[in-house]
C-alpha cells in the first residue's frame, strides 16, 4: 500500500523568484487575503506555491478547485508533474492569473493529487 503524498507547503505569494546557480527559492509578497474595492473583482496574478513529499515515482496530477460552496467547486487548473522518488521533496509554482471573484467570502480551497485531497483550505476574498 502506498502512502498518499504529504504537502509540507502551501503559500499563496506574488511570485516565486529560482536563483539560478543554487536553485534557491525565494518566496516574494506572501498574502493571506484579497482586498477589493468593488465586486466582482479579477486579481491579476497570484503563485500557489507547494511542497510535496511521499509521492511515488512517476508522472501525478495535481488538481486545484475554489468556491464559495465548498461542496461545488470550480476548477482552477490542473496539470501533471513528475516524482523521482518518495523521498524527494518536490516544489510546484502553480500560477493563477486573473481569479475572478464574484463577491467576499470566505473561498473554498481543494487541493488534490490523483484525486486524493490532501488540502482543504480557504481564502478571504474582503471588501
Amino acid at each position: 500500500m502506498h502512502s498518499k503524498p504529504q504537502l509540507l507547503v502551501w503559500i499563496t505569494c506574488d511570485g516565486v523568484h529560482i536563483d539560478p546557480a543554487s536553485g534557491k527559492h525565494t518566496i516574494l509578497g506572501v498574502f493571506s487575503n484579497i482586498k477589493a474595492r468593488q465586486f466582482p473583482v479579477v486579481h491579476p496574478f497570484m503563485v500557489w506555491f507547494l511542497t510535496l513529499t511521499d509521492v511515488q515515482p512517476g508522472t501525478h496530477r495535481i488538481r486545484m478547485s475554489i468556491g464559495l460552496d465548498p461542496t461545488s467547486l470550480a476548477e482552477l487548473f490542473q496539470r501533471e508533474f513528475e516524482s523521482q522518488s518518495p523521498l524527494h521533496r518536490i516544489n510546484l509554482i502553480n500560477e493563477l492569473r486573473n481569479c475572478r471573484f464574484e463577491r467576499p467570502g470566505d473561498y473554498s480551497i481543494l487541493i488534490e493529487v490523483d484525486d486524493e485531497p490532501i488540502l482543504a483550505t480557504s481564502l478571504t476574498v474582503s471588501q
